[in-house]
């Protein structure tokens, strides 16, 4: 039991953080637009449209500033730990120095299901933008049989079926081009994000600005629609339901913080680059939505591209703004598979310079200094994942995980406060321990809204998780034979 629950210094974890250097070359600049472009894709380009048409109506402005609210509390226990622990790992890390390896491998097992499952997630969802593009703008047609997830998952009775294709191919073919240039190096990857994330940030300005002036305020009448008699469906109890489908929009901000090592300053930037991001995403989500729902009446818009239907109902004289929303999709859904495919590798390379997973996960490149094979086998088992199971699978299985991370990490900051109150901390949270008490709060209630299937399936994913740890881990745990 003393093992289990035995931490690690916070200078024993930077000192073994300058023993395997990474390049240094983001600052708050690039931090921000690495936060952008994680969180911007496929909450504000597909599920806005679900989220308003079946649970919150217009009142979606209301969902998405409720979990907003539930992120940046989150955000500001991540900012603290950012600051006071500059290194890759992100709240695997801060649990190792908080509470404990056995919650350390918890909560870094748990993050594979944010990260590498979120990565395949988007994927997904970029190939179908990408398909319907080449077909509406430049007439290629991809057959479905390459083109879409060979298996098929019904959400009501949790079966599986086969839909007679092969294989997902653009969905593979874009993981593997993107695990290529985070080999090659994060100043790369983060000028490939920069570049992408202004392209989706210009196309999500240009539908606020001019679909403002087609906006018919009789759309938003009533704000918040009547229940129709089932929970979660309009009412209140359908902007909280609605709050935890588009919570799927803000995941991603924490990804920042897997990056402090590579960071010029990370004591200063990591704030900003965390709360920042989560700031400008959720002012573009309220305006967006408000605007979308202006436009088209709520009940229209549970299909797989709202943005570009409310385009669309514009008529001819928005005609050419719709092939840019495309484009923005893709260029927003291509940069959050950048950032969750950065993410990852750099969870297993904490875990195994601590030991827990074998000594390769933390190699770094001679040459571009990167994980590379750690990246290289998260992008293939990414890319297989992807090419293979449908979006509402993959979907259900990421917010769960990423909602028990975001818990802990608030979690950790209580205790960290109780148990080590001097240590330095160049930011810190305000109000402790009613900030991330309010943060486990809301990240609990929308946990507990994601229905048993969603349980089961962390249960078994965890299981499969302690399985490893008190076979492997525990007996290669560095900190154990210290």
């Amino acid at each position: 039991m003393n093992q289990l629950f035995r931490t690690k210094s916070i200078q024993d974890i930077l000192k073994a953080g300058e023993e395997k250097p990474l390049h240094k070359t983001l600052t708050t600049r690039s931090l921000i637009a690495l936060g952008i472009g994680a969180i911007i894709g496929t909450g504000i380009f597909v599920l806005t449209g679900t989220a308003a048409a079946n649970h919150a109506g217009p009142a979606l402005v209301l969902s998405f500033i409720l979990s907003a609210l539930g992120c940046a509390f989150a955000g500001l226990c991540y900012a603290e730990f950012a600051s006071m622990i500059p290194i890759s790992g992100s709240a695997y890390t801060y649990a190792y120095a908080t509470m404990g390896e056995f919650i350390a491998w918890i909560i870094g097992w748990d993050l594979i299901l944010e990260y590498l499952f979120a990565s395949s997630t988007v994927a997904v969802g970029w190939s179908g933008y990408m398909v319907s593009f080449l077909r509406d703008t430049l007439g290629m047609r991809i057959p479905e049989v390459i083109a879409s997830a060979p298996l098929q998952y019904d959400i009501q009775t949790g079966s599986w079926s086969t839909t007679g294709s092969m294989i997902n191919l653009p969905a593979f073919l874009i993981v593997l081009a993107t695990t290529i240039i985070l080999v090659k190096g994060i100043k790369e990857s983060a000028f490939f994000n920069n570049v992408i994330v202004v392209v989706k940030l210009a196309v999500v300005l240009l539908v606020i600005g001019f679909g403002a002036f087609y906006v018919n305020t009789e759309n938003w009448v009533p704000f918040i629609p009547e229940n129709t008699g089932k929970s979660g469906q309009f009412g209140f109890s359908g902007i909280l339901t609605g709050a935890g489908v588009i919570f799927f929009a803000y995941i991603g901000f924490d990804a920042v913080s897997t990056a402090a090592q590579e960071t010029i300053d990370p004591k200063k930037s990591m704030p900003w680059g965390i709360l920042g991001s989560l700031l400008l995403c959720t002012i573009l989500y309220i305006a967006v939505s408000l605007v979308m729902t202006g436009i088209v009446h709520y009940s229209k818009l549970n299909v797989p591209a709202p943005i570009a239907l409310a385009i669309d109902a514009t008529g001819a004289s928005l005609a050419w703004l719709s092939p840019l929303v495309k484009i923005g999709a893709i260029a927003g859904l291509s940069s959050v598979i950048l950032v969750m495919l950065m993410g990852q590798p750099r969870i297993f390379m904490a875990m195994a310079n601590d030991g827990l997973l074998p000594a390769v996960f933390a190699r770094v490149h001679p040459t571009f200094k990167t994980p590379h094979y750690s990246t290289i086998l998260t992008g293939l088992a990414a890319a297989v994942i992807a090419s293979l199971f449908p979006v509402t699978f993959l979907g259900e299985l990421v917010s769960i995980g990423t909602l028990l991370a975001f818990v802990i990490v608030c979690a950790g900051v209580i205790y960290l406060r109780k148990t080590k109150p001097d240590a330095p901390r160049p930011f810190r949270t305000p109000l402790v321990p009613w900030i991330p008490g309010l943060g486990i709060l809301i990240c609990g209630a929308q946990m507990m809204g994601l229905g048993v299937q969603n349980w089961m399936r962390l249960g078994i994913w965890l299981a499969i998780g302690l399985v490893i740890y008190f076979t492997y881990s525990i007996r290669h745990s560095k900190l154990r034979k210290a």
